[in-house]
């Protein structure tokens, strides 16, 4: 791995990889905005009575200012000003504060902090804070959970249980894991449950751990190798950068590929991986996923947080269907969808996803009904990075002097 290392799977028919080919088209489905107003909005997911839960990843805050670590150029401060956020009978919500968070000041954009909740079978609800746990020398502010861990929520209480200190048990198998400024670079992104086991994806790290519910076995499930891309003077190797996890109709954890520098458009994989940890590529041809879901019919969802690599400006972004079959059908591209973060399958089949993940103060839930068609507009590529996967400082690099040399960053 690069010590620049920054933050930033279907029926067992079917296991198969399509990356040879696929039968692809464009709709365009109907969607309304259930949530607005949201800081940095990341992960999502439906607790058992029907109440969808949003994570914010806040606003950073005043404390510890510093040089950011993915804009080298910018200055960047805790707080904490994190959030989870519920959405219930059409009232939004936040009924967990308090979190920590990390962001470019004064613009409060490219948080890190809150990035993913889910519900075991029990209707137990867990939350997932990103980042390293050596930032800043590992303050957080006063009263608030440390950045890094797995923790079981109390929504009674409001209190927060660790489950598993990702980012410390990285730094043990690895400390040379680091970021240019010296920080351990972590950062736990999404994760799902499936039983009595959590899997997490780290981007940072180019690997899913799992844990134990009860905090136990904490461990690499699979580790993914750097990527090369061949041009025509040289060879490239980029880092793979998971984001998603999803368990499969055929119990196999699938992975979205994010992509490190040089975010080489439609490289981007959808890895299938056994339960012996052997992963293989089951859909290419993407670029820049942040998420993946399945439907009760096995149709597997990705998310492309922009249709094309993110420093270029357009942030609009898409969400593509897989059916079983491999058939792939682009539901909204552009139009109202940018910057998507994340996306999570209702009991009414409509997917709910997260839009302007990058920015504070207008982060929307968008529900897309796949079913209900509009006409299609003009835009419908098919062809995702900011900060909180550790890309930012690419930004400021571009714009100084590209090089395809250059390593990927996570």
């Amino acid at each position: 791995m690069s010590i620049l290392k920054f933050v930033v799977l279907s029926f067992t028919s079917l296991t198969f990889c399509f990356a040879a080919g696929f039968v692809s088209k464009t709709t365009a489905a109907s969607f309304s905005v259930v949530a607005d107003g949201l800081d940095n909005v990341r992960g999502l997911s439906f607790s058992p009575d029907g109440s969808l839960y949003v994570t914010e990843a806040g606003v950073g805050g005043d404390q510890l200012c510093d040089v950011s670590f993915n804009f080298p150029d910018q200055q960047a401060c805790i707080g904490a000003s994190g959030a989870v956020t519920r959405i219930k009978d059409g009232k939004q919500e936040r009924v967990i504060t308090n979190l920590p968070s990390y962001a470019l000041s004064p613009t409060s954009s490219q948080a890190i902090g809150a990035n993913d909740i889910k519900f075991d079978a029990a209707g137990n609800p867990y939350l997932l804070i990103g980042l390293s746990a050596g930032v800043n020398y590992n303050n957080t502010p006063p009263n608030s959970p440390n950045f890094g861990e797995l923790y079981k929520v109390d929504f009674n209480t409001g209190a927060l249980t660790s489950i598993a200190d990702i980012s410390s048990y990285e730094f043990a198998k690895d400390p040379t894991v680091l970021l240019p400024n010296g920080f351990v670079g972590s950062n736990p992104y999404s994760f799902t449950i499936e039983g009595d086991t959590a899997y997490i994806a780290n981007a940072n790290r180019n690997e899913v751990l799992s844990v134990k519910l009860d905090g136990s076995n904490l461990k690499t499930f699979v580790e993914f190798p750097d990527q090369t891309l061949t041009t025509p003077t040289q060879e490239v190797k980029y880092q793979a950068v998971p984001t998603g996890v999803a368990i499969g109709p055929d119990k196999a954890l699938y992975v979205s590929q994010l992509t490190g520098v040089p975010i080489p458009e439609g490289k981007a994989n959808i890895f299938r991986v056994d339960s012996d940890g052997k992963a293989t590529v089951y859909a290419d041809g993407f670029t820049q996923l942040t998420d993946l879901a399945f439907d009760t019919e096995g149709n597997l969802y990705a998310l492309q947080f922009a249709n094309q690599a993110f420093f270029k400006g357009n942030l609009d972004a898409s969400l593509i269907q897989i059916a079983p079959d491999g058939t792939r059908t682009t539901l909204i591209s552009g139009n109202g969808l940018e910057s998507a973060t994340a996306l999570t399958i209702g009991s009414d089949g409509a997917v709910y996803v997260s839009s302007k993940g990058d920015r504070a103060g207008v982060g929307q839930v968008l529900k897309i009904n796949p079913k209900a068609k509009v006409p299609e507009s003009s835009s419908a590529s098919v062809v995702v990075a900011f900060a909180v996967f550790g890309v930012g400082s690419f930004i400021a690099r571009k714009r100084r002097n590209f090089r395809l040399h250059s390593r990927t960053f996570t």
